[in-house]
């Protein structure tokens, strides 16, 4: 589950961070994702998880120029969430040389379990790609999606070459895809693989790659969180069914 935009709220939403959280849980989410970029989400979350912390694997990162920030950051991030992270991620690959050295004594110290790296923008897949085969990294963070296939070409090929996971962002396409209105006609040639909704469609069809390790849908809705977990279980798409939902998204293969 990701909490950009989504678990960003006051103290008094906490309730409904609550139910979020465990509406996801529940549903067989083991995976939350988060980042000081994204406001007073890591603290919300951690809140949230309460007793249920051993429950999840939590991502976070540090964004940061200053190095004296981002111990701050990582500090922090650590007391949100027990004092352990299972994944620390650099996040936009900001200052990531420093950034993995002070991720990995943090590992050292049995505070962190994996160490990994983000960005959003095709512009920055070159130095992407350095920092994959640094050999320091344990995963990788990128968008994914019907619009956005630009990991294709060499991000995807690399981390299966080099055994890392791969994280989804943005497997709506940041919105853009969730939102479109598809007849039942058009999902019909999806039922066959428990499909039944155009989100449910989007996730799979991220999950389906066996290349992808997770996808980190947010939402603000409990019962939204349920449907997203359940995209988790398959069964998984044959190459029909991908290209079924390329062209319900983008009109072409």
């Amino acid at each position: 589950m990701g909490t950009s935009r989504t678990l960003d709220v006051p103290k008094g939403s906490q309730p409904l961070a609550d139910r979020i959280t465990h509406a996801a849980l529940d549903a067989g989410s083991t995976l939350i994702d988060s980042s000081p970029m994204y406001g007073r989400a890591e603290a919300v979350v951690g809140r949230a998880l309460g007793e249920r912390r051993k429950d999840a694997l939590v991502a976070t990162k540090v964004w940061t120029e200053d190095d004296e920030e981002a111990q701050h950051q990582i500090e922090a991030s650590l007391a949100y969430f027990g004092g352990h992270v299972e994944l620390f991620q650099v996040h936009n690959l900001v200052a990531w040389r420093t950034r993995l050295d002070q991720l990995e004594s943090r590992r050292e110290a049995g505070q962190v379990s994996l160490l990994g790296a983000t960005h959003w923008k095709s512009a920055a897949f070159d130095e992407l790609e350095t920092v994959m085969r640094t050999g320091r990294l344990d995963a990788i963070q990128i968008p994914y999606n019907p619009l956005e296939r630009e990991v294709e070409a060499r991000i995807l090929p690399l981390a299966e070459e080099l055994g890392l996971g791969v994280l989804v962002m943005r497997p709506f396409g940041g919105g853009q895809l969730a939102n479109r209105h598809l007849s039942a006609s058009d999902l019909e040639p999806l039922a066959q693989f428990g499909i039944s909704s155009w989100p449910a469609a989007l996730l799979v069809w991220g999950l389906s790659d066996p290349r992808i390790s997770c996808t980190i849908p947010a939402t603000s809705k409990p019962d939204r969180a349920q449907t997203n977990a359940a995209a988790g279980d398959g069964p998984w798409l044959d190459p029909d069914g991908r290209r079924h939902i390329q062209r319900l998204a983008t009109g072409s293969d």
